[in-house]
């Protein structure tokens, strides 16, 4: 017995000295929130620490904890014990919600796609107290728009698929500057750059991701490319591109909406090389994602504006 005890006991640290050398090697280890066929937090270990029924498109977890969603019909606010403390329901004219934000403001960004393509902002009350038009350039529900944001200056970013245009828009609705996705030098319209997650970074270029065309830039200003990663620089992982996030040391994740098993979501330095990848059952078919924390160490949230 006492023999078998010797032997139990090193086996059990030979197993757990062979996992610690298997998370060192592998370097980067993360916790996020996933939006997609399946809605989840997934923790470092690859458990899945929350779920919530039903697919999304956009989100975010609050600074309070609770978790804002955007179904296709509706827009959610819930805590970690599935309680709804916010809800705002996609008006009868149009067809979807294509995505939504919480604002330094309490109010809460929401988008609607259909007849009337519009951007709002909806107040706790779930009063709406900023709508304007969006210009999306198609009729096609479903490809009018995604992931708009606000920006610093108080105005919003707002993608538009088929219409190969990032557009910034001022709070009555005036677009003020736009961002072309059909450039020559990443394959034109031929390419279907069609621009899907759009985030201004911190040094005043936007990241976006362009999902026919498999492949993330990043604008500067004036619209010239100054970074790119193509599905070539990753080896074929990107299948339809959709969300992004440039996270706090310099690289950058993109999620493949179309990868409905195997690897979803792909991190890359800004040399383009793999770091780190997802392969998470809850996260096949991902469209957008937050990345919560890198080895224990929180990741910072996107500030309110």
């Amino acid at each position: 017995m006492k023999l078998k005890s010797i032997v139990r006991t090193f086996v059990l640290i030979a197993f757990a000295n062979f996992v610690d050398a298997a998370f060192a090697e592998d370097g980067i280890r993360h916790s996020y929130l996933v939006m997609g066929g399946k809605t989840a937090i997934i923790g470092e270990d690859g458990k899945a620490e929350w779920e919530y029924a039903g697919g999304t498109r956009d989100g975010f977890v609050l600074p309070n904890g609770n978790v804002l969603l955007a179904f296709t019909d509706r827009v959610e606010e819930v805590t970690r014990d599935k309680q709804i403390v916010f809800t705002y329901k996609r008006s009868a004219e149009n067809k979807e919600i294509g995505t939504t934000e919480r604002l330094a403001n309490g109010n809460t960004l929401i988008t609607e796609e259909g007849p009337k393509p519009r951007l709002m902002e909806v107040n706790s009350k779930g009063e709406v107290v900023v709508d304007f038009p969006l210009q999306p350039e198609t009729d096609n529900a479903h490809m009018q728009t995604r992931m708009a944001r606000k920006l610093k200056n108080g105005n919003y970013l707002a993608p538009h698929l088929l219409a190969f245009a990032i557009k910034e828009y001022a709070p009555d609705g005036k677009i003020v500057n736009t961002l072309k996705t059909d450039l020559d030098e990443i394959g034109g319209r031929k390419a279907e750059n069609w621009p899907f997650t759009s985030i201004r970074l911190e040094n005043g270029n936007t990241l976006t991701t362009l999902t026919h065309g498999l492949k993330a830039v990043e604008f500067n200003g004036r619209g010239e490319i100054v970074w790119k990663v193509t599905n070539e620089d990753v080896k074929g992982l990107f299948k339809d591109t959709c969300g992004a996030q440039r996270l706090a040391n310099g690289n950058t994740v993109v999620g493949s909406h179309a990868a409905n098993k195997g690897i979803s979501m792909v991190e890359v330095t800004p040399d383009k090389q793999i770091v780190w990848t997802s392969e998470h059952p809850l996260a096949a078919g991902v469209h957008h994602f937050q990345i919560l924390s890198t080895n224990g160490k929180p990741e910072p949230a996107p500030p309110l504006k």
